[in-house]
């Protein structure tokens, strides 16, 4: 694995700490993902997202969905079981996980369900107003100098 030193990007900017720490953690992270549970991400619309968790096996009260940090983490931990039944075959995973999704900024949770073994977290960007481009009028130059006479006329 390859090691880069970001202290000269720390260097040369200002502001930016944060994009140079997710750089960071993207890179030091192991090669070896977890696959575990499987899941998927989509675009449901411009500013809308989705997130769909396979999560078969693991009841509502089984699950966790939380913000933190600017980041999304769900988590799930099995209750225990009562040992009365005895599997033959167990191919369905109920292993405790805990997945991290790194947010956006301006992005936030708006909902979560859960159906059909699937747990889905909705997620809307919304952008201030501040940021927004906003169209900016050009005066023709007679009001202007309209301006500049009124002005002249009060002093």
């Amino acid at each position: 694995m390859r090691n880069f030193d970001l202290a000269p990007l720390y260097r040369a900017t200002v502001g930016f700490d944060q994009i140079a720490d997710m750089m960071d953690r993207v890179l030091s992270n192991d090669m070896a993902q977890p696959t575990y549970p499987p899941y998927n991400i989509e675009k449901t619309a411009d500013d809308a997202y989705r997130i769909s968790i396979a999560v078969a096996g693991f009841a509502d009260s089984d699950l966790s969905v939380e913000v933190k940090e600017g980041a999304l983490v769900v988590s799930a931990q099995k209750a225990e079981d009562d040992g009365e039944r005895s599997f033959l075959h167990r191919g369905i995973a109920t292993r405790a996980f805990e997945r991290k999704f790194q947010l956006a900024d301006h992005v936030r949770v708006t909902g979560a369900s859960h159906a059909d073994g699937m747990l889905h977290i909705d997620l809307v960007r919304e952008v201030p107003e501040a940021l927004k481009p906003r169209r900016i009028e050009i005066a023709s130059g007679d009001a202007v100098e309209k301006d500049v006479v009124d002005a002249k006329a009060v002093n």
